[in-house]
Parts: structure tokens; sequence; C-alpha cells
């Protein structure tokens, strides 16, 4: 089992810049790929970044390229550099943990196990 706790979000205006955290714990953490959801109000929770357990292979939405990178820190963090923001990236931010890149990126939202408590991210226009 692994515990995540996001951090670094907050109030930006559009065009700003915000650095999430996802802080885990948990000797198995550095087996696991990771992954960045974002939760808007009224809709379905949505994979914007994600990152396998070597760092080697990384997933970006469409919405996101070019805006947003995700990297694995050190032995126990996660990050996701977010620029060029928009008033569409406003949500609640969590943070993921499973065995492989593939499930994050193939597995119904819902079915996920290991999640953060999210972090919010506003961005005014």
């Amino acid at each position: 089992q692994v515990q995540l706790v996001e951090s670094g979000g907050g109030l930006v205006q559009a065009g700003g810049s915000l650095r999430l955290s996802c802080a885990a714990s948990g000797r198995t953490f550095m087996s696991y790929a990771m992954g960045w959801f974002r939760q808007a109000p009224g809709k379905e929770r949505e994979l914007v970044a994600a990152v396998s357990w070597s760092g080697g292979t990384t997933y970006y939405a469409d919405s996101v390229k070019g805006r947003f990178t995700i990297s694995r820190d050190n032995a126990n963090t996660v990050s996701l550099q977010m620029k060029d923001l928009t008033p569409e990236d406003t949500a609640v931010y969590y943070c993921n943990a499973e065995k492989s890149i593939i499930i994050i990126r193939t597995t119904e939202w819902t079915r996920l196990t290991n999640w953060g408590q999210g972090t919010q991210v506003t961005v005014s226009s």
C-alpha cells in the first residue's frame, strides 16, 4: 500500500504557473507508476499526466501537452509543473499510484485504488 499527500495548489492568474507535489510513503513507492488526475465541479475525474516507475515513459492528455510536465523528483516525490494556466485548468488535482502506467492510462478512475486527498487549483481570468 502507498500513502499519498498532495501539496502546492492555490490561486493563480491565467497565464501563471504552479508546481504540485505528491509525497509518497511506503517501501515499494519506487516500483509504482504515478499519475496526476483532476476533477472539476460537475465533471468526471480525468487523467492529465502519468509517469512510469522508472521515469522513462510519460503520458500527457492533449489538453495539457506542452504546458504540464510530470517528473519523479526523488525517492518519495512526484511533481507536476504547470505553466500557461487557463481557467479551464481549475480543478481538484489528485495524485495516484498504480503498478504500471498502462493501468493508470487504461483503467476507469473509479477502479483505481491509491489516491491522495487532492489539492485545489484555481485559475482566475
